[in-house]
């Protein structure tokens, strides 16, 4: 469904920017619920977070299955989630409804 809020272009910014403004880092130990659920989701440091969660927000089911695919997006597993909780890490971190998107910081 197309809205006619402005040119695609447009309203491709102002869904990064505010999926932008969403993200923020979040220890593991607080996103154990959605875990249990099966709604997180790991996104590999290869992509950009906030590009993914946008075309999660837009239905871009060509692009996610591709990365699902590839390995660079995959469901949080027991292993890496037992890791991070004894680690005590955080993660950067967006909802795209109903789904949780973490990555991992960037070694820079």
């Amino acid at each position: 469904m197309m809205t006619t809020q402005g040119p695609p272009d447009q309203e491709q910014e102002l869904l990064h920017a505010r999926l932008n403004m969403e993200t923020s880092q979040i220890a593991w130990s607080e996103l154990l619920r959605y875990f249990a659920g099966g709604l997180v989701i790991v996104v590999n440091n290869e992509l950009d977070l906030v590009d993914v969660a946008a075309r999660f927000s837009i239905d871009d089911k060509a692009t996610v299955e591709q990365w699902l695919n590839e390995g660079k997006l995959a469901k949080a597993t027991d292993e890496q989630a037992t890791a991070w909780l004894e680690a005590d890490i955080l993660l950067w971190a967006v909802v795209a409804r109903p789904w949780v998107l973490v990555q991992e910081n960037k070694q820079v």
